[in-house]
């Protein structure tokens, strides 16, 4: 059994997610990757990248693979990293998106990577890389995400829509974690909170500490916020100094943040800066799909699913599904029936998912799941299209109701 919280079904826990803001060093990085990936699918659906950025003072490094979009050159992509740090809010006085020196190392993608990947007479396209996949959805929250990073994010997109409103007090970096009190596997209220958050030299702590306790209050449900002992705030004391020059950023290295806050096992790879075609991210969003309907249809209350793949293979190597006991159908049947319901091969799940878009800026920040579809394309894995199809199946046979989902 795949252990994820809850998994030894106690009575009575907490357990505690972190997010980090879009000004993030690290999510500064994941964003600056993601806006080149888009500028290389813009111009080639069929595009392939592999960025990775790194961020420290007044300075960012762009390195990778790509093919298939020659017009998408060095220039393109320092005016795009240049032009999503003007986006986040960065222009301090050692992170200034004008003033910004850009190194770009990006090169040709490796011709036997190439030849692994790419479909052939008499070969399905194969999955980019080996590894493993997990995707999650849960009933603790409408968005069927776990409770806790659910609110970790929430608190830190209200305070950036007010930061970006005209909030001066507030600068681009912070990062909030979450402490969430389960009774019978339920969450119930919060035990603690800590938000981090940069602000301007001007403004005192107890102004921080206020400002940010209102966005709290409204994100949590009502009666849910810790005693005052509990929340935290700049707990080191004054956060001015922060962002890439207070600490390097790098892709990739806020996968936690990106998924399930730990409340469900993570592959290793990094989503951000990959095109679809690498698995890491396209076979986790499709995993999250499955699981997500799974739970939306009311056929359990929470659901894993872990893929995996070979480089070069078009077909994953394994599906494993699990419900932690709280499955209202046959377990073996369901994982049996997901995979006839979706082509599971790079390709299969790029058509599903209409992945060949450019569509993955808005993702690299506040999370990959628990969004609202877009109109454009982005978040297509957050949508609830097999729910019926799920529940004709299965309708006869569901041991339960269906619940309805709420906080």
């Amino acid at each position: 059994m795949v252990a994820f919280h809850k998994a030894d079904n106690r009575p009575h826990y907490v357990f505690t997610s972190e997010s980090v803001s879009e000004g993030h060093p690290d999510k500064v990085c994941d964003q600056i990757s993601d806006a080149i990936v888009d500028a290389m699918l813009a111009a080639n659906p069929e595009a392939r990248a592999a960025i990775e950025t790194l961020a420290t003072t007044n300075h960012i490094t762009i390195a990778g693979e790509v093919r298939g979009a020659d017009s998408v050159t060095h220039e393109v992509m320092n005016e795009a990293a240049r032009k999503k740090v003007q986006e986040i809010g960065y222009s301090q006085e050692g992170f200034d998106w004008q003033k910004l020196e850009i190194i770009n190392r990006v090169h040709a993608q490796s011709a036997h990577i190439a030849q692994g990947v790419d479909a052939a007479a008499g070969k399905d396209e194969g999955a980019g890389d080996q590894g493993i996949m997990f995707g999650f959805a849960c009933n603790e929250s409408p968005d069927l995400m776990p409770a806790p990073i659910c609110y970790a994010n929430e608190i830190l997109m209200s305070l950036s829509k007010a930061r970006k409103a005209g909030e001066t007090r507030l600068l681009p970096d912070a990062k909030s974690q979450v402490t969430l009190r389960y009774e019978q596997g339920i969450p119930v209220g919060a035990t603690s909170v800590v938000v981090s958050h940069q602000h301007s030299e001007a403004a005192s702590q107890e102004e921080i500490r206020e400002l940010i306790r209102a966005h709290v209050e409204k994100v949590l449900p009502e009666g849910w916020m810790p005693e005052d002992k509990e929340f935290y705030t700049n707990p080191t004391g004054k956060f001015v100094i922060g962002g890439p020059d207070g600490d390097c950023g790098l892709t990739g290295r806020k996968i936690i943040v990106d998924t399930y806050g730990g409340a469900a096992p993570h592959g290793g790879g990094a989503f951000s800066g990959k095109d679809p075609t690498k698995v890491d991210r396209s076979a986790a969003y499709a995993a999250r799909y499955l699981a997500k309907n799974v739970v939306a249809a009311g056929l359990a209350d929470r659901c894993l699913i872990q893929l995996s793949y070979a480089i070069g293979v078009a077909r994953p190597i394994s599906f494993f599904l699990t419900t932690s006991g709280t499955s209202h159908v046959n377990e073996e049947a369901l994982e049996k029936l997901l995979p006839e319901l979706m082509d599971l091969t790079p390709r299969g799940i790029r058509l599903h998912l209409g992945l060949n878009r450019p569509i993955y800026s808005p993702t690299a920040a506040y999370g990959h799941f628990g969004r609202s579809p877009r109109e454009d394309g982005a978040f297509s894995w957050e949508k609830l299209d097999l729910v019926e199809e799920l529940r004709r199946h299965f309708g006869a046979s569901l041991s339960q109701p269906v619940r309805a989902n709420g906080r």
